[in-house]
């Protein structure tokens, strides 16, 4: 097996493992009587756990939409397959490419069970300062984010190969 499906693999399977089983836990913290998370600080103004469940997708899109499940099911699918596409193209070479494309297929599927096991994906961890407070996200939200970051950066180092001078015939 080449290098890079050990790496996608190993990046793409602890992922889903660390997203599943934060999720695992986040289901248990408490709740009032309507349903919602209780905060719990872990930094005072900065950091908090605090249970919320996203039918939709990043930043609350499509969170009321009918059929949003089954779109972003199938979105995810048909991203999962393109990233496997990207790594069967890719160099061994390319090791932080595929860290990437590990990262972003193990969100991808992290929250796929989500949303084929509970209709909704399972958030908890809340970032704010004062009274600003970023969407709840998981791990595999943190995962896709860091992958997509990744992917970028390793394309603009184009890993392996020498950087092109400004007004090379290469350019």
């Amino acid at each position: 097996m080449p290098r890079r499906y050990k790496i996608f693999l190993a990046f793409c399977a602890a992922t889903i493992a660390l997203d599943q089983v934060t999720k695992l836990w986040a289901r248990r913290l408490p709740t009032d009587a309507r349903g919602y998370g209780i905060p719990q600080p872990v930094i005072d103004n900065f950091w908090d756990w605090r249970l919320s469940f996203n039918t939709g997708s990043a930043f609350g899109l499509f969170h009321s939409v009918d059929g949003a499940r089954i779109f972003l099911s199938i979105v995810a699918v048909v991203a999962v397959v393109a990233i496997v596409w990207m790594l069967v193209k890719a160099a061994d070479e390319q090791r932080w490419f595929v860290v990437a494309l590990g990262l972003v297929a193990g969100g991808a599927i992290g929250n796929l069970i989500d949303r084929i096991a509970f209709g909704k994906v399972t958030d908890f961890i809340v970032w704010k300062y004062h009274e600003h407070e970023w969407p709840t996200f998981n791990i595999a939200d943190a995962a896709l984010c860091v992958g997509v970051g990744l992917m970028f950066l390793s394309e603009f180092k184009k890993e392996g190969r020498e950087p092109v001078a400004a007004g090379d015939p290469a350019d």
